[in-house]
């Protein structure tokens, strides 16, 4: 959208198939609207989803369609990763969980200050007002809370607390001062402006359903925001079904020319070229694997790949571990809608004052919510036969439930890498990845910690029935990787300057997650936009002065 706004011709190459907004078959339907009521078979599960299906919630008939087949797109692991893909126009845009956070100054000096890995090349100041103009037109919605740790921006209306979410906030942040319970920062409408929120969009319809794509444009996707403002430009060209497989370098120029493709709907290669320059955003993990298959003469290990740094350095966030608990009371209230956003509990260790420390490094924060149990309580239940008493007790809802998941910051490790297979080529004919990463001692020691204190802060709340889970963690689950081509002030130990460009081809800019250098412990896709915008300005600059 910006390249085209700036009035470059811009050709857009997606590997799967093209989906206009509106175009999602089950947005509108229920439950017993799809076959078997929303389960997929377990012979369909073996032949097609058995790694897709670790993350249970989204191997459903809602929601298959938005993701890859694992024996169409194979990968190898030396050790487990749970990688989440969906190739079709808006990506995983389409299906993505919407909240929205900043890196902050603690992020971004995070590195240098624990002798870890390399420096960021910038710093909050920089991508301030890039986070600010990608956040206004997004949309995100959320409440100001003047944390240097957690940067604010110009939010919608928040997505107000339910009766149960506030007298957990006021409960834990009575007794925990310094942990603040604020409604999560969303990229939902919640007071559409024609005017700023361009595209095809509207107010959220509170649905919660938003994994099957949304068709009034409540939350932001590339569908209904970027694209059709693209598009409106005359300048966008749009291919789908058209899987790079490589990068074109002209060692002469020491720049990059072009890409060949593979059509998959043909099985034939073409290749596409421009004076300008080229995004390469395919997502972090095949971002790597393109970059590893652009080999030449002057960059036989791969494009920007003389240092050995791509494919390196792969971060996921840790989560699946937190607690939950009943809570008595409002038995008069009930939720009206279905809020597709909770509470976040941002991070309160390791913040750089003795009260805060921990015999770890980083921290971590949660994400959370509070409901009503429905008619499902019920069924366990031996002593309610058949008949109006049943029925009747299936229409109350039951008590309050308040619970939460942590999410934890993985430190760069340049052992976690993927690595090219020829041996094992996926529908398309292309190499697949091997991967080869794990959390460390680090992420381990901070776990302890993360079931513990959501505990602790559901017990001085008043619940009752606080029970912990601790799920076994793997990288890929959170759908969070990056680091793959990460940023840095030398190009002996960085793939992309501070600009996104690659070092060895500056007319080559990487701004999706590979590029970062940590992750924080928030959510980071507001980070790669604003990394783009910021990206795309600079490129066009370049352009405008003929230095590229």
């Amino acid at each position: 959208m910006e390249l085209c706004r700036a009035g470059l011709k811009t050709l857009v190459l997606e590997r799967g198939r093209h989906v206009v907004h509106g175009d999602y078959p089950t947005a509108t339907l229920d439950t017993w609207d799809l076959p078997f009521r929303n389960e997929v078979p377990a012979r369909e599960i073996r032949a097609h989803y058995p790694k897709l299906s670790r993350k249970d919630y989204i191997t459903k008939q809602a929601s298959k369609h938005w993701f890859v087949k694992d024996d169409e797109y194979p990968y190898t692991e030396k050790r487990r990763f749970d990688w989440i893909r969906g190739y079709q126009t808006g990506g995983r845009s389409l299906m993505w969980g919407r909240q929205c956070y900043r890196l902050s100054d603690l992020d971004f000096s995070a590195n240098a200050r624990d002798g870890i890995a390399i420096d960021w090349p910038i710093r909050y100041a920089e991508l301030e007002p890039w986070y600010d103009y990608v956040s206004r037109f997004v949309g995100v919605t959320g409440r100001a809370e003047q944390l240097a740790h957690l940067p604010d921006g110009p939010f919608l209306p928040e997505m107000p607390f339910n009766c149960a979410e506030s007298l957990f906030r006021d409960r834990v942040q009575a007794r925990f001062p310094d942990r603040r319970v604020t409604p999560g920062r969303a990229a939902h409408l919640t007071a559409y402006d024609p005017a700023v929120h361009l595209g095809t969009r509207g107010n959220c319809q509170y649905r919660d359903r938003c994994i099957r794509g949304c068709p009034y444009g409540g939350y932001f996707s590339s569908n209904s925001g970027t694209i059709p403002v693209a598009a409106e430009t005359g300048n966008l060209t749009l291919v789908n079904n058209a899987a790079v497989r490589e990068v074109i370098y002209d060692a002469d120029a020491g720049r990059a020319t072009g890409v060949r493709v593979r059509l998959s709907e043909t099985g034939e290669d073409t290749e596409y070229f421009s004076r300008g320059v080229i995004f390469l955003n395919a997502s972090t993990l095949n971002t790597a694997a393109i970059l590893l298959a652009s080999t030449s003469d002057s960059q036989p290990n791969g494009l920007g790949n003389n240092n050995d740094q791509v494919g390196r350095n792969i971060m996921d966030h840790h989560h699946r571990i937190g607690a939950s608990g009943n809570f008595d009371g409002y038995t008069d209230k009930i939720e009206k809608g279905r809020k597709p956003n909770g509470f976040y509990i941002p991070r309160f260790v390791n913040l750089g004052d003795r009260d805060t420390k921990r015999d770890y490094l980083r921290g971590f924060g949660y994400q959370g919510g509070a409901s009503r149990a429905g008619w499902w309580r019920l069924i366990r239940e031996t002593d309610l036969t058949l008949g109006p008493e049943l029925k009747e007790k299936l229409l109350e809802p039951g008590g309050w439930t308040v619970g939460m998941t942590a999410f934890g910051e993985c430190l760069p490790n340049p052992d976690n890498r993927v690595t090219l297979n020829h041996d094992l080529l996926d529908k398309d004919g292309l190499p697949t990845l091997t991967m080869d990463v794990a959390f460390g001692e680090n992420e381990k020691r901070m776990r302890d910690d993360m079931d513990t204190a959501a505990a602790e802060m559901l017990e001085a709340a008043g619940a009752r029935n606080v029970s912990t889970y601790r799920t076994p963690a793997h990288p890929g689950f959170s759908i969070h990787e990056m680091g793959s081509a990460r940023m840095g002030n030398d190009p002996r130990t960085s793939v992309l300057n501070r600009h996104n460009q690659i070092w060895d081809a500056p007319n080559v800019y990487v701004t999706d997650g590979s590029a970062m250098v940590s992750t924080a412990c928030v959510n980071p896709s507001l980070t790669y936009m604003a990394l783009t915008a910021r990206a795309v300005d600079h490129a066009v600059g370049e352009l405008n002065r003929q230095n590229l």
